[in-house]
């Protein structure tokens, strides 16, 4: 019965449930939003510093919506899936521009911000606001695929289809707040991808999986394609303590961030062309493969070290020098830093 479901689940919830997360405090939309996004394919671990770091920066929409760029992707350095934060930019600048800075409360509203989809829209709506909306995040998922022995990878319309009617036939009409974030716990913290806590389960009774001892079973997986493999070349140019970045495009990987430069030519070469200097020195670091969903990169370093004078080329607006021992000027990729990370040490014992 979908009464009783919920009612054991909030039973559950009430005793074991994660109730002082920092989102958890002071709930209102903003807050919930924010954190939903962060949570989006990342961890609650990691979450936290984060988002304590971007509500002490922009603690409400409007400073978001106030905020430059590079202000917010530098917040969001080492998160990952960057366009969260370029979508989140762009929503509160809609937030602050159409809704006089009060996040919407009209579900269709919120649907139709940049970067919110039907399930966030929904936990927004239940948490911050009460009303009763079904969700279907990556942990819920997972608990309704077993207690239904739903088949199939939940990435086809088919199954997600029915996963959505259970979600919506499941939630209750009172306590939504609570239901929601009890069903997210469920499955961040017993119903979880390996070694499920099947014992400790508050739905286990009626769970078809856990009868047919085929937990594994569900979700379906995702079919496997082998992921395809790029290169590409990042240059470390460095003349004195500075190191040249430059801005990405605004669409695409890393998108709007800070990134060492990248050529399909040769580095010196390129180094006349686009520095206007030759560099004294050239050295090639192993190659640095970073992963992400979709392919691996494979990174091959290349420093060049230009003496103070042959450095001709200005800053402007997609191009800075910038101390290494200074911040960048907005948001980096994780592989990145740690390439920067790895030339100050090597700066650093070069120089004693």
């Amino acid at each position: 019965m979908p009464g009783d479901f919920a009612a054991r689940l909030l039973a559950w919830f009430d005793e074991h449930g994660r109730k002082d997360l920092p989102w958890q405090r002071d709930i209102n939309p903003y807050r919930v939003w924010i954190s939903e996004i962060m949570l989006q394919q990342t961890q609650v671990a990691t979450v936290i510093p984060y988002f304590e770091r971007f509500m002490a920066s922009f603690p409400v929409v409007t400073k978001l919506a106030d905020a430059s760029e590079d202000a917010v992707l530098a917040h969001w350095s080492g998160l990952g899936y960057y366009a969260r934060a370029r979508n989140l930019h762009k929503a509160a600048r809609i937030v602050r521009d159409e809704y006089g800075g009060t996040f919407p409360e009209s579900f269709d509203a919120v649907v139709a911000l940049p970067g919110i989809g039907r399930s966030t829209a929904g936990a927004i709506l239940s948490i911050a606001g009460g009303q009763r909306h079904p969700i279907l995040d990556g942990n819920v998922k997972r608990v309704l695929a077993r207690h239904a022995a739903v088949d199939g990878w939940p990435g086809t319309t088919r199954v997600a289809d029915t996963l959505w009617s259970l979600a919506d036939d499941l939630t209750p009409p009172e306590r939504v707040a609570d239901y929601t974030q009890a069903i997210m716990d469920l499955g961040a913290t017993l119903c979880t991808r390996s070694r499920p806590a099947c014992a400790d389960c508050p739905v286990a009774a009626d769970c078809r999986a856990f009868a047919a001892g085929e937990i594994d079973r569900y979700p379906g997986r995702k079919p496997k394609r082998e992921k395809p493999l790029r290169q590409t070349t990042m240059l470390l140019a460095v003349a004195g303590n500075e190191l040249y970045l430059e801005r990405r495009p605004a669409s695409g990987i890393w998108g709007g961030l800070w990134s060492l430069p990248e050529t399909d030519d040769d580095p010196v070469r390129w180094c006349a062309e686009r520095l206007a200097g030759e560099p004294a020195e050239t050295t090639r670091w192993a190659t640095l493969r970073h992963s992400f969903s979709h392919y691996d990169l494979d990174i091959l370093p290349v420093v060049l070290r230009l003496d103070d004078a042959s450095r001709k080329v200005h800053d402007n607006d997609d191009g800075q020098w910038v101390a290494l021992d200074a911040d960048p000027p907005g948001g980096i990729a994780a592989p990145v830093r740690k390439l920067i990370d790895v030339l100050r040490n090597d700066i650093h014992v070069t120089n004693g």
